[in-house]
Order: C-alpha cells, then sequence, then structure tokens
C-alpha cells in the first residue's frame, strides 16, 4: 500500500513517541505521543480533503464530457430523423406521382423479395388485377424469355451501384399473345449505408413509337429513288408488308362527281403485284374514302358490311388529296383479320400520301405538257 511522503513523517513521529512511552512512561514521552497522533490525524485528513477535492473535478469533468456526448447523439439522432423524414416524404412524393402516371408501375421489396404489380401495369398487357399474381414469378414471366436475361443483368448493375439508374428496354408478353415493347426505368431506394431496399420503376409502352419507326424505315428505304409507275408499285407493297396486311391498292380518280376509280398499283400478300384494274365504288368501303375525303377504318366486321368484300374482314382507306385541296385518289388496305390501332401509323401516312399526291401531279403535268406538244405539232 502507498503510503504519501506528508503522512510518513507523522507516522514515524508516533511510533517513536509510542516507544518512548513504553519505555520510559511520563507526561514527556505522553505528550510527545499525542502531539505525533494528532499532527498525524490533521494530515490524514488533509490529504482526503485533496483526494475529495481531485475526485470531485474529474468527476465534474467527466460529467461534462457525458452532456457534450449526450448532445451530440441527439443532435445526430435529429439529423438522422430528419433525413430519413426527407426520404419518406421524397418517397411519397415520388410514388404518388407514378402511381398517378399512365405507366405501368411495379414496386420491389428487395428485403422481402416480394413485388407489386399495379392494375395499370397489368391493364397495359391485356389482363384483370387479378389475373396476375404480385410476385417476382408474376412479374418475370410476362417478359419475353429471351430478354429475361438481359433485365436481370441490367438490375444486377443498378441494385450493385454500377449504374446510376435502370434504363432497359424490353419486350412483354401481352395476353393475346402479341408482344409489347417497353422502356423500363426504375430507382433503387437506399438506406443510409448505400445499401438498396426498396425498388421502384415504371414500364412505359413504346410498341407505337417502335411500329412507327419500323413502318417508316420499310417504307423510306422501299420508295427510295423510285418515282412514276415504280414508286406506287414500291409504296403499296412496302407498306402492306410493313402493316402486315393481305392487300393493298393505290388509286387515282378523274373528275367529279367520281363514281369510278382506277388503281395505279396493287398488291396482295399472295400473288405480289398484279395487273391494274378499273371499279365502281358503290357498294365499297372505299366510296366512304373518295366521298367524304376521309379516314376510313373498320376494325372488324368487313365482309357483314360490304358484301363484296367477301373474304376481308378488316380495311383503312386514307385519301390522296392534291396542293389545291382536290381529291386525286386514295390508299387501300384490306386483311383477313381483325385489326387494331396499330394500323394508325397516321404521321407516317401523311408523308407517303403527300409524296403520292405529288407523284400523281407530275404525272399529270407530264401528260397536260405533251398533249399541249402534241397539239402544237399539229398545227404547225
Amino acid at each position: 500500500m502507498f503510503i504519501h511522503p506528508s503522512i510518513l513523517v507523522p507516522l514515524l513521529g508516533l511510533a517513536g513517541a509510542l516507544a518512548w512511552v513504553a519505555l520510559r512512561p511520563g507526561m514527556a514521552a505522553t505528550a510527545a505521543a499525542l502531539g505525533c497522533a494528532g499532527l498525524l490525524v490533521w494530515m490524514l485528513q488533509r490529504q482526503s480533503s485533496a483526494e475529495r477535492d481531485t475526485l470531485g473535478a474529474r468527476l465534474t469533468r467527466l460529467e461534462a464530457e457525458r452532456e457534450a456526448d449526450r448532445a451530440a447523439l441527439a443532435r445526430s439522432e435529429a439529423a438522422r430523423a430528419e433525413a430519413e423524414a426527407d426520404l419518406r416524404a421524397t418517397e411519397e412524393r415520388y410514388l404518388l406521382a407514378v402511381r398517378g402516371s399512365q405507366d405501368g408501375l411495379w414496386e420491389w421489396d428487395l428485403r422481402s423479395d416480394t413485388l407489386h404489380l399495379s392494375p395499370r401495369w397489368k391493364s397495359m398487357l391485356g389482363f384483370e388485377a387479378h389475373e396476375i399474381a404480385d410476385t417476382r414469378a408474376g412479374w418475370l414471366g410476362r417478359v419475353h424469355p429471351e430478354d429475361r436475361p438481359g433485365l436481370e443483368a441490367a438490375l444486377e448493375r443498378h441494385l450493385s451501384g454500377a449504374e446510376p439508374r435502370h434504363d432497359h428496354a424490353l419486350r412483354l408478353l401481352h395476353k393475346d399473345g402479341r408482344v409489347r415493347h417497353v422502356l423500363s426505368r426504375g430507382v433503387a431506394i437506399r438506406s443510409e449505408s448505400g445499401a438498396p431496399f426498396r425498388m421502384v420503376g415504371l414500364d412505359t409502352d413504346v410498341t407505337a413509337l417502335r411500329r412507327v419507326q419500323t413502318v417508316l424505315d420499310a417504307v423510306a428505304e422501299g420508295t427510295a429513288g423510285a418515282s412514276g409507275e415504280r414508286f406506287y408499285q414500291a409504296m403499296v407493297q412496302h407498306f402492306a408488308r410493313a402493316l402486315e396486311v393481305e392487300r393493298a391498292f393505290i388509286t387515282e380518280c378523274g373528275e367529279a362527281p367520281v363514281t369510278r376509280v382506277r388503281t395505279l398499283a396493287v398488291w396482295s400478300a399472295r400473288a405480289g403485284h398484279t395487273e391494274n384494274f378499273e371499279y365502281a365504288l358503290a357498294g365499297t368501303p372505299c366510296a366512304e374514302v373518295v366521298g367524304e375525303g376521309r379516314l376510313c377504318f373498320h376494325r372488324e366486321g368487313l365482309a357483314q358490311r360490304f358484301p363484296r368484300e367477301a373474304g376481308y374482314e378488316s380495311f383503312l382507306g386514307l385519301p390522296i388529296v392534291g396542293t389545291d385541296g382536290r381529291l386525286l385518289g386514295h390508299l387501300a388496305f384490306f386483311d383477313t383479320r381483325p385489326r387494331g390501332d396499330d394500323m394508325l401509323v397516321e404521321s407516317i401516312f401523311r408523308i407517303f400520301l403527300a409524296r403520292a399526291a405529288a407523284e400523281i401531279e407530275r404525272t399529270r403535268a407530264l401528260a397536260r405538257l405533251a398533249f399541249s406538244d402534241s397539239g402544237r405539232a399539229l398545227l404547225s
């Protein structure tokens, strides 16, 4: 046990005084012993008070440090709670926005590996809400088999942090067996440590846009550099193939009132290019196009309404209008199947109908010029 030097001196003095009392008792020895004892007690009290003061100061310092740590922890907790509240508010705003859109929403809880598919997502593929399970298997089951590996790889790249966003094109399978092209975009919601715990995505149906691009590329490439009869033939052939219809033709009409038209080019999936012909409009769907100068679309039941069109189920006709507003002819498509709005690539039709009108007007102008030259030659 350690004895402080200030205690050792009176302690040794007391021991000597007690020995003196034992060897030679007397007043002097007793007084010396009492004096040394008193000094020892005073020194012990003094040391105890100093140690108590030191300990109190240390406790005060530790308490202050503890309060500082507690305040820092409280500030940290407040900051974390504020960050979490901001995250929740941002997530809620995002979810409200995407849920109100016309795109298909999906939400994937990574911790439980559960997935929610919105009713809009399911209806985009022709399904009722109860017809597809809200599971990962139900989701991936509608992805085209050839596109599943690519989708899973794209999701993994985003979740691992290799890509900041999930942005991937893929094909989904419609209930009727057709393929829908979609752009799938999503973002992972991450914890403070950066680990993803949830993912929210939107699938946008871009089938119509892709179809427009496909038709445009096919017809533009097929008619490039063509004119006259070659242009008409290329136009009906490539439009028919791109739209996947059974038959297509382009016509020219004469002066009003128009009761008959003649074809400039005819193409069918079975026979290819065939001979041109002239026909009466009465009793045909073409009468609506030519008579009213407007687009006419019969999705199904064509033969029931127009017995002359036996064997055909659907029809699309579009007027060809000249620069002066006069009707020059029309473009017609017939199919043996019911058809939907995928036929209506109007932005592409406008381009090539305008070109067809220009070609008809050019041909007529050349004919008038040739007739005029012929007349002058006869007069001379």
